[in-house]
């Protein structure tokens, strides 16, 4: 006589909910407002640039209709983009390219050689970041006003109103702060990887451009993010170094958008829309290589 075996059902843990703690919800909070105080401005622009000023004006710009792509065909055609996209390009594209190049080839002296004045020398691009732009207006406008080339170089006589100008300048004011960033990144790469490519034979030149130039493309990638932006969305220098309307970037084309009497801010925000796509674009483009570069030079291996 075989006895029935009496199964026991088997409870499942009943999982009580986790309270979360005051300062992670203060955090959760603060970072909610914040994220919407920021998105908020952008979002109201767009919404604006695509409604008819005349309607906004009658109902005002809290309610809703009046939708158009109108504003952007009359921003693209007031704001003469088309050439203001090409000056900034001229412009921007040399800056970056320059700006990583150098400040790449010093970072890795100053990361895999040691010398008597290397921290100085560190230390130095970093303050160079400190200096005001505005104290250095009048030299520079001088010193760019009084170097003489050929008439083919500039219809001037001197670089003053020229591309070279303005790309001389932000070279200048961003190698510091990108070969700071840099260097610590390359601090982190191991040193066995150019002591062996040392062994295979490589020279200075080849340890740097094949094997540690090509593991700081997160941190080269977040630098160009990051100069893209600041190099094309500069006005400051444009305008102190030029006076020809046609050689403006495109950041002048918002200021003809401006009226002399009344301003149409939604044609106004039309524009600072199409201004804005390029740097959108980039962004998004690099946004993973920008992560992991803001994060992986961060602290020294």
């Amino acid at each position: 006589m075989t006895a029935a075996v009496q199964e026991t059902p088997v409870r499942t843990p009943v999982r009580r909910p986790q309270r979360r703690r005051p300062a992670r919800v203060v955090l959760t909070v603060f970072l909610t407002v914040m994220a919407v105080g920021w998105v908020f401005p952008v979002a109201w622009a767009f919404y604006n640039s695509l409604r008819d000023y005349d309607f906004t004006s009658t109902h005002g710009y809290f309610s809703f209709g009046g939708f158009t792509l109108d504003n952007y065909v009359d921003a693209w055609t007031r704001g003469n983009f088309g050439q203001t996209f090409y000056n900034s390009m001229v412009i921007t594209v040399p800056s970056v390219v320059i700006t990583l190049l150098l400040a790449s080839s010093a970072a890795y002296v100053l990361a895999r050689y040691t010398f008597k004045f290397n921290l100085a020398l560190l230390a130095l691009f970093t303050a160079a970041n400190l200096l005001p732009q505005q104290a250095l207006l009048v030299p520079l406008f001088r010193m760019f006003l009084n170097i003489e080339v050929p008439f083919w170089f500039s219809d001037s006589g001197s670089l003053y109103d020229t591309y070279y100008a303005v790309i001389a300048v932000n070279i200048a004011f961003q190698t510091g702060f990108c070969t700071f960033v840099l260097s610590n990144y390359m601090k982190t790469i191991p040193k066995e990887m150019t002591e062996a490519a040392l062994v295979d034979g490589a020279g200075v030149f080849r340890q740097f451009w094949q094997v540690v130039l090509p593991l700081c493309r997160p941190a080269l990638a977040a630098l160009a993010t990051l100069q893209i932006t600041w190099v094309y969305n500069d006005f400051f220098w444009a305008v102190a170094f030029m006076r020809t309307g046609d050689k403006f970037p495109v950041t002048s084309s918002l200021q003809n958008l401006r009226g002399q009497f009344f301003t149409d801010y939604n044609l106004l925000s039309a524009g600072s829309v199409i201004v804005a796509i390029p740097t959108l674009v980039i962004f998004f483009l690099l946004q993973r290589h920008l992560r992991a570069g803001l994060t992986l030079g961060a602290t020294k291996g």
